[in-house]
């Protein structure tokens, strides 16, 4: 028994440094600048609420629809069908 969790412990290890390698040549391979940031992508983005429900996400993830910010497509379409609804009162 004392064999078999010796060698499950070395199995874990050798994964452990295999992902841990693999990690360390992705990180080589992106082009950084000084700061740390990936060039042409900026590390902070905009928060934006969705008009439906209210959650914040980042305003790259989210969907515009008549200059409101929706965190889905089918709040969207929901925010969509509220706005109608309401114009008709």
């Amino acid at each position: 028994m004392a064999k078999l969790l010796l060698l499950a412990a070395v199995v874990a290890g050798v994964v452990l440094l295999l992902k841990n390698y693999q990690r360390s040549l992705a990180r080589q391979a992106r082009p950084e600048d000084e700061s740390g940031e990936i060039r042409g992508q900026s590390s902070a983005e905009d928060m934006v609420r969705c008009a439906h429900c209210n959650v914040h996400m980042p305003k790259g993830e989210s969907f515009l629809s008549r200059g409101r910010y929706f965190c889905s497509d089918q709040h969207r379409l929901l925010g969509a069908r509220g706005e109608s609804s309401r114009d008709s009162r």
